[in-house]
């Protein structure tokens, strides 16, 4: 049998409509979008599947992946029985992968990932705070940059590293503005400002870490059943303690996706992403050579149960 690994994408895999095949053909994504509509008090079949503005506030947004991406891994796991070597996901996506790896339930995740996009909001509003994407850079360019702006006020850092040449930062908005052409004479081949008001994986949201550590002792349990890789340290971590203290700080450091893959390629045969889109995979083919599959409708299930079967 093929070992694999489960991975859970982040914020921005959003798009109307995600996770409706699985509503009209799973009993299990029935239920779950029922209970989650009872728990937190929004309509998720309303959230996800009808044109409205909510899907792209942050404390929506997160309930709203975590809950597809824990639908696909539901469903996933009813059909095929593996256990995987490890599981991981992209900022957000590592509490789906807790889902996944018995450290929390689903429903007390998706009121949690509320809670957290909830003090995001806060911790941002009225800042000014902003992200960008950076393209064609090496990271030890990126991070100096930032660094020499940091000393003269400005407020940017690097948010994350989602493979070689393609960074994420994070600050005020008006700050990442007035660098785009200093990082385009530095060699960037795109550097755009993101249309966004919450600035991830930065000291501006160092008023969101107190606020979440409360909710993260009440949820989470004390056992895992699988391994979890922190985004913090790119290493495994398996206990409630350990959870606590990455997740918090996972607010305010940066990412590292690009090194988590990197550094456990070669414990598995084939990562699977589950959840809307297939953004994982997509940097996974820059970043390993260990085939990723996705499950994100009911076509690409079956598709990649028949791939695990070969």
């Amino acid at each position: 049998m093929k070992k694999i690994a489960f991975i859970f994408p982040g914020q921005g895999s959003q798009t109307i409509g995600m996770g409706k095949d699985f509503f009209e053909n799973s009993k299990i994504a029935k239920e779950m979008i029922s209970k989650a509509t009872q728990r937190l008090g929004i309509d998720f079949e309303e959230l996800l599947f009808e044109e409205n503005d909510n899907l792209g506030k942050t404390e929506f947004t997160q309930p709203a992946i975590l809950l597809v991406s824990s639908i696909a891994n539901a469903i996933f796991k009813d059909k095929y029985k593996i256990k995987p070597q490890f599981v991981l996901g992209h900022s957000l996506g590592e509490f789906s992968a807790l889902v996944s790896a018995g450290a929390i339930d689903y429903l007390d995740a998706l009121e949690l990932v509320h809670k957290r996009g909830l003090f995001m909001t806060e911790a941002c509003a009225g800042a000014g705070a902003g992200m960008m994407a950076l393209v064609g850079l090496e990271d030890s360019i990126v991070e100096k940059i930032c660094e020499e702006q940091r000393k003269s006020g400005k407020k940017v850092w690097a948010a994350n590293y989602n493979m070689d040449g393609q960074l994420v930062l994070a600050g005020l908005k008006a700050d990442l503005e007035s660098l785009v052409d200093t990082f385009k004479e530095a060699g960037a081949k795109r550097a755009i400002v993101l249309d966004m008001s919450v600035a991830s994986h930065c000291e501006l949201l160092r008023s969101a870490v107190e606020n979440l550590k409360p909710y993260l002792e009440e949820y989470l349990k004390e056992e895992f059943v699988i391994d979890v890789i922190s985004n913090v340290t790119a290493k495994p971590y398996n206990t409630k303690e350990e959870a606590i203290e990455l997740l918090s700080e996972q607010l305010v450091n940066p990412v590292k996706y690009k090194h988590s893959i990197s550094a456990f390629e070669d414990k598995v045969d084939v990562f699977i992403e589950f959840g809307n889109g297939i953004v994982l995979k997509g940097l996974n083919r820059k970043i390993t050579k260990v085939p990723t599959l996705n499950v994100s409708d009911m076509d690409s299930l079956a598709k990649t149960i028949e791939a695990l079967n070969e």
